[in-house]
């Protein structure tokens, strides 16, 4: 393909190799600045005796080069083997902290989060990010970005899953540079006065002050919420209803600033300055203000980083755009992942980036395509086959990414986006005016009145396509190879249509045989498969029988299951989930487990395998264990803390294995015949 024959385009792919390597391969930043620093002028020695014709050694030394340039970056970016680093420190012990607020997270049921800079432990100056957590009774602290805090506490590494296939937080964390966090509460703070203001912190409160502004005006809650995440990209406000029906409708994108956003935008300023063509230098300064207006907006929706990320990418597509050469677009937006990445190199692994970017790589490359296949001659046509085109190609650029991470597939997904993205970029246009004019305290009535009546049309639209339940695929089982088995059967499809020869009908071929060749063969391996592990749930005990594609949960209480059947449904290929009540016995081949609950009834069976303590029983169970002699004590999330603590020090005595899932997580029980 022609494309991977650009070179800002194999130096991107070069680039992305050398983060993903050395995002998982353990190397201090100083040997790989060697190793990088040992390349470069072995590679400059043989440049100057090679010439241009023979084997491309050049070439390849340029793209060496940038691979070993990709583990430095993110090797710096992770940081944690710099000296400075606050790891070096004994984070886990109690000391003081000195902390600079970055970002404010959504808070949750349990927490008020924040990340945060490490500026010093102790006396010591360090490095680093660290997740900052205040309880909920407290979680109103009123800490924003650049706020200076101080406090005594001990860090604790982040919780590795303790359940099965479930999310992995402490992964999702590391990939933002994240090791630790530091739980307490409001008043183990101390805010320092007058702290350094940052440019992100600049904008971080000057979007705030224009929300407080528009939470004055006689806006709905629902429509505030969606207008605070369509022009400023903060979602907290947004309920979980309409959020679902965002997500359902496939127009979950409309309820994040990003790529759409930006680039209707580009549009609009294009289309406004674009008298300015006709002057001798109005070119450039068209340029300019579309290029500056772009970064302002960037600036009024806080700077966060996917905002940040849109911006950079168009800017290059409107230094494209200016250039006027066409032709050169996926070489204007390599370029545009190669700079983000070299910046930072941890984007790589946040899901929105990689979702803008697969649908603007689609977008670009598919669009034309289904342009050439089909032009009707009526303008009504044209223009509707032409949006339909554009859902079309960003649905295909990110339908295995969507399938990866979410599980779903919306099918109504280009109705919703034929219905709304039209009338975007005068949502996007009114929404910029009615902030301006809050700002400046003179929004009329009537515009309040009228964009409200847009918005609440906007969610009647998407909550009519998301009630269309059957043309909704949840729970799909969508694996790490099949997302790259999907991504290579969708390049392969689209070359095989573009240009129908007998090595792209081949490829395609391979891509769709690949796809269910893998699907098949995992069915087919669990069908030969059978499982039983005590799932971790707080306060309740849960245990997991899977015998091939089937599953029954034998649970203490059915109502609190923790979404673990969905889970097991999409990660593990779960096709049924049958509920039975938690039996006080249970036979694993030859061996025996009995459950005791909080009436704490002793088992007849002597001698057993495993004995499971649930729901804190109060027992002595020094003389329980002299009674039972069970070979293994197992307790759950449904247990007390101190109750778990004491038990294990009792079987320690002992000298009988105990394990505890609010510590290690599930316990799999062996089969043994």
């Amino acid at each position: 393909m022609l494309l991977f024959k650009c070179i800002p385009v194999q130096l991107t792919l070069s680039l992305i190799v050398g983060i993903v390597a050395g995002f998982y391969i353990e190397v201090a930043p100083q040997f790989s600045f060697l190793g990088l620093l040992a390349l470069l002028l072995v590679w400059y020695g043989v440049y100057k005796k090679l010439s241009y014709t023979g084997f491309p050694y050049f070439e390849l030394g340029t793209l060496l080069v940038t691979v070993l340039l990709g583990i430095f970056v993110v090797r710096v970016a992770l940081s944690q083997n710099l000296s400075s680093h606050y790891t070096h420190s004994n984070p886990t012990s109690e000391q003081l902290w000195q902390l600079t607020i970055d970002e404010v997270l959504k808070p949750n049921s349990y927490a008020q989060r924040y990340v945060a800079h490490v500026k010093a432990v102790g006396e010591q100056e360090s490095t680093g990010k660290i997740l900052l957590s205040l309880r909920p009774n407290t979680a109103d602290t009123g800490l924003q970005v650049d706020d200076e805090v101080v406090v005594v506490a001990a860090a604790k590494e982040i919780t590795p899953p303790l359940q099965p296939y479930q999310f992995n937080y402490r992964d999702y964390l590391k990939k933002q540079g994240i090791y630790h966090q530091i739980r307490t509460h409001a008043q183990a703070i101390h805010l320092l006065k007058n702290p350094s203001r940052t440019l992100k912190g600049r904008a971080s409160h000057f979007r705030e002050h224009l929300i407080s502004r528009l939470k004055q005006e006689n806006f709905g809650g629902d429509e505030l919420a969606v207008i605070q995440a369509l022009l400023l990209g903060k979602r907290d406000d947004i309920s979980e209803h309409t959020y679902s029906a965002y997500k359902d409708a496939g127009a979950v994108h409309i309820l994040a600033v990003s790529g759409l956003h930006v680039g209707i935008l580009l549009l609009l300023l294009q289309w406004v300055f674009s008298p300015l063509d006709r002057l001798r230098k109005g070119k450039i300064l068209k340029f300019l203000m579309v290029v500056g207006l772009l970064w302002a907006y960037a600036f009024v929706a806080g700077l966060s980083p996917s905002i940040v990320r849109a911006v950079t990418m168009f800017s290059f597509v409107a230094y494209a755009t200016y250039i006027n050469r066409p032709t050169n677009t996926f070489t204007i937006i390599a370029l545009s992942v190669f700079f983000i990445l070299l910046i930072n190199p941890l984007f790589l692994f946040q899901v929105g980036f990689q979702m803008s970017y697969a649908a603007v790589f689609a977008i670009v490359w598919i669009y034309p395509k289904l342009q050439h296949f089909w032009s009707p001659r009526n303008v009504f046509l044209r223009k509707g086959w032409q949006l339909l085109s554009v859902s079309i190609a960003a649905q295909l650029g990110v339908l295995p990414l969507g399938l990866f991470y979410f599980h779903q597939f919306p099918a109504l997904f280009f109705v919703a986006n034929l219905l709304v993205v039209p009338f975007l970029g005068i949502i996007l246009g009114m929404g910029i005016g009615v902030s301006v004019l809050s700002l400046l305290g003179i929004l009329p009535s009537f515009m309040v009145a009228g964009y409200t009546i847009l918005i609440k049309t906007m969610n009647a639209v998407v909550g009519w396509v998301a009630q269309q339940e059957s043309f909704i695929f949840r729970d799909i089982p969508f694996d790490g190879l099949q997302l790259v088995l999907g991504y290579f059967t969708i390049v392969a499809m689209v070359v095989f249509f573009s240009q129908p020869k007998w090595k792209n009908t081949l490829a395609f071929a391979i891509g769709i045989l690949a796809l269910q060749g893998w699907a098949i063969g995992n069915l087919w391996q669990q069908h030969r498969g059978e499982t039983l592990f005590l799932a971790h749930i707080p306060q309740n005990t849960v245990l997991v029988h899977q015998t091939g594609t089937r599953v029954t949960l034998y649970a203490e209480d059915a109502t609190r299951l923790n979404h673990l059947p969905t889970v097991l449904k999409t990660t593990a290929r779960i096709q049924s989930v049958a509920l039975q009540p938690l039996p006080r016995g249970y036979r694993i081949g030859e061996q025996h487990l009995y459950v005791m609950d909080r009436r704490g009834r002793y088992p007849v069976q002597k001698n057993l395998d495993f004995l499971l303590l649930t729901q804190s029983p109060k027992i002595n169970l020094k003389r329980l264990l002299d009674s039972l002699t069970p070979k293994r004590v197992v307790v759950d999330g449904s247990n007390y803390k101190s109750y778990s603590v004491q038990w294990k020090k009792t079987c320690a005595a002992k000298g009988i294995p105990f394990y505890n899932t609010a510590e290690r997580g599930a316990f799999y029980f062996k089969r043994k015949e």
